[in-house]
């Protein structure tokens, strides 16, 4: 790495080293201690930051200030504001107060409410996070803020997750006081592992789906798909590999280091894993990261697709989230050690986490509920719908001691020796992987596999942590209640194991036994977002999220119906998508072809017959889709529109594109309307 693109590294950051060069020692001070006591800053310090972060901002060409939010869209927000302003004498002047610093004014009517907003109530509010830090971003000074209604509701995706860091952080030092351990805090450590598709911007614009639905609503497999699994950490070929590289360029800038770039399992996909970093900053700099996707692509003649499944016949993107827990000596919580059977600390936050996930398996299975990933979640290359939790079968074995209050016995040295010409022997962690399994520990971490590509990481782990500070909490309550703390401990870990002991799977969630075998466990299978949903707004994960002062009961009413109408939303317009290309393109290239057929050869006579009555069935099929789209514009209930959605517009549309696949793969090239899959996939 040259020097020179050290010295880039985070220089359009406003952090904490770039804030020493702009911020007197005594208001840097003052904000370290509110950063770490989560207490407000007081206006002097605050009109000095903003001095301050002005200079800086101006020094590298910045023009203009926005608070940049992550309101209930899923996207980020942000409106600018120039620092230049009149100065009352025909001149002007770089204006930028610590009023404007912590507060702006967004109108909260014109983003998803679910009801908390009228039209005609419009006033809402950004205030600034200042525990993440400003960056620059094309000339324009973005503060990380969160977003709330005139009067207080939460309309975006941080608040929650700044709240569920707190819940996490009180109840987690709260059991290590208890058993001896003292620290002021904790963080909860994030890395999320994005996937992506990369394809030629010329052939996106000519397909209608992908421009405005984001996937491909037709498409028949391509001759080649992943079965040879050569693309899989193939080599990265150049125009790929020129886009990485601009893209780690202007991520470097920002301060996000993206640690791991390769070839995904599909033709055409790719994966991203950044450094981890704290929860809060990793969300910020995942949204980032997806924005400059987008941008950096075009830039190279290519287009960034992070729908969930582009592409049917071969894997979607999803997002892993991995999701630890330290102390704020750098301690992690979840790592085993050598002797995790003798690790009580560990052991305790194990089975807090796993009781956790068994109690609330339908709160994580909400937080990936979502239209795009309903076509990813349950194949072959996706966790399963059904909540479990891998944790290898050397800890099963700690497990299983504990819950037998038996001794455990180690299988030995850990280490892998491949033919006696290699000249060292390579250790072996103590879990294996299990790509199939929804909630995996991979060593000294939990990754979450069910969010998809396009999804802010926001919501999942602001559940991950809810979760666990609930087990938490429960655990330090009934210490301060024994006599024998030690007893207690061991009594508490143990009957945790044991009771949800169920919520544990090692084996292959694709396998169909799994569906039987869940069930017999009491495990349920929430199919789909449409059967999911509903379970959002359930007594049970309403007292969990309102007592750990995550949401308001109106809150979480209000995401549940915004949950429900960008589900329809999605749904609605892919279907009037289907109908558009329907009518517009594929009719009509039907009839261009059976034109063209000359009926004089026996083989011209019988493509003639196989294609005229896939056009008829095609159009009865468009019809009756026609049909429930009316249908659907009539009903305004929520949930009848989602069952109608779900039950008859999704299928319906399933139809539709099995003969509309079926009519590509007869007629000639000539005349089909769209770039196929062969030349989307396998154009770079």
């Amino acid at each position: 790495m040259t020097d020179n693109r050290m010295k880039r590294f985070g220089a359009l950051l406003f952090d904490e080293s770039t804030m020493q060069k702009y911020i007197s020692s005594g208001s840097l001070a003052v904000w370290r201690d509110c950063v770490k006591t989560h207490t407000f800053l007081p206006e002097n310090v605050t009109e000095d930051i903003a001095e301050g972060m002005k200079k800086w901002a101006l020094e590298n060409g910045a023009t203009h200030y926005t608070h940049w939010f992550q309101p209930l869209t899923g996207e980020t927000a942000e409106k600018h504001e120039g620092f230049m302003i009149p100065d009352g004498r025909e001149g002007f002047r770089m204006d930028f107060s610590g009023k404007e610093l912590l507060r702006g004014e967004p109108d909260a009517s014109s983003f998803p409410s679910g009801g908390l907003r009228s039209t005609f109530e419009a006033r809402g509010y950004s205030a600034w996070d200042p525990t993440s830090f400003a960056f620059i971003k094309d000339r324009v000074l973005c503060i990380p803020t969160v977003f709330c209604t005139y009067s207080g509701e939460v309309l975006d995706k941080k608040t929650p997750l700044l709240r569920s860091c707190g819940a996490l952080r009180k109840q987690a030092v709260r059991v290590l006081s208890l058993i001896g351990e003292k620290t002021e805090g904790i963080r909860v450590n994030v890395g999320a592992e994005q996937e992506y598709f990369l394809i030629p911007k010329e052939l996106f614009g000519q397909r209608e789906d992908l421009r405005i639905c984001g996937r491909t609503l037709f498409g028949a497999d391509a001759p080649k798909k992943q079965e040879l699994g050569d693309h899989y950490y193939g080599a990265i070929k150049p125009k790929i590999l020129s886009f990485m590289q601009d893209l780690d360029e202007a991520l470097w800038e920002l301060g996000v280091c993206a640690k791991t770039e390769h070839n995904e399992v599909a033709p055409a996909q790719y994966e991203l894993a950044p450094f981890f970093t704290d929860a809060n900053t990793a969300n910020d700099q995942n949204q980032l990261t997806m924005e400059l996707m987008k941008r950096i692509a075009e830039k190279h003649g290519l287009v960034c697709l992070l729908h969930e499944k582009p592409f049917d016949g071969v894997n979607g993107s999803g997002k892993h989230v991995n999701w630890s827990v330290s102390t704020d000596g750098g301690e992690n919580l979840f790592s085993p050690g050598s002797t995790p059977a003798e690790n009580t600390r560990f052991l305790l936050f194990l089975a807090a986490f796993i009781k956790g996930v068994d109690e609330y398996p339908e709160l994580l299975r909400c937080s990936a509920a979502y239209a795009g990933n309903d076509r990813r979640l349950g194949g072959h290359e996706a966790p399963p719908a059904i909540i479990s939790v891998f944790v290898g079968t050397e800890l099963e074995k700690v497990i299983d001691s504990v819950i037998n209050d038996e001794p455990y016995t180690d299988s030995g040295d850990h280490f892998l020796t491949v033919g006696k010409d290699v000249l060292l022997r390579v250790s072996m962690d103590n879990t294996d992987r299990n790509r199939t399994s929804p909630v995996a520990f991979t060593g000294n971490k939990f990754e979450f596999r069910m969010p998809g590509s396009s999804q802010s990481i926001a919501t999942p782990v602001t559940y991950l942590n809810t979760i666990l500070a609930q087990q938490l909490r429960e655990i330090a309550d009934e210490l301060e209640k024994s006599e024998n703390r030690q007893l207690a401990l061991k009594r508490i870990i143990r009957r945790l194991f044991t009771e949800h002991r169920r919520i544990l799977f090692s084996g292959n969630g694709y396998d169909r036994a799994w569906l039987d075998e869940a069930a017999a466990r009491g495990l349920r299978n929430l199919r789909n977002t449409a059967e999911t949903i509903p379970e959002y707004i359930s007594e049970k994960n309403i007292r969990l999220l309102t007592e750990n002062g995550i949401y308001t009961r109106k809150e979480m009413y209000s995401r549940n119906g915004i949950h429900i109408e960008k589900y329809c939303s999605i749904i609605t317009i892919e279907a009037r998508t289907m109908l558009e290309m329907i009518r517009k393109d594929i009719l009509g290239a039907v009839s261009a072809y059976l034109a063209s057929l000359t009926l004089r050869f026996e083989f011209e006579k019988r493509l003639s017959t196989n294609v005229g009555a896939l056009g008829d069935e095609l159009l009865e099929r468009t019809e009756t889709l026609g049909g429930l789209l009316k249908k659907l514009d009539g009903l305004t209930d929520p949930n009848e529109r989602l069952a109608l959605c779900a039950e008859s517009l999704v299928p319906q549309m399933a139809a539709c594109r099995e003969t509309v696949d079926n009519i590509e793969r007869i007629i000639d090239k000539r005349f089909w309307p769209y770039p196929d899959y062969t030349d989307l996939l396998f154009a770079i």
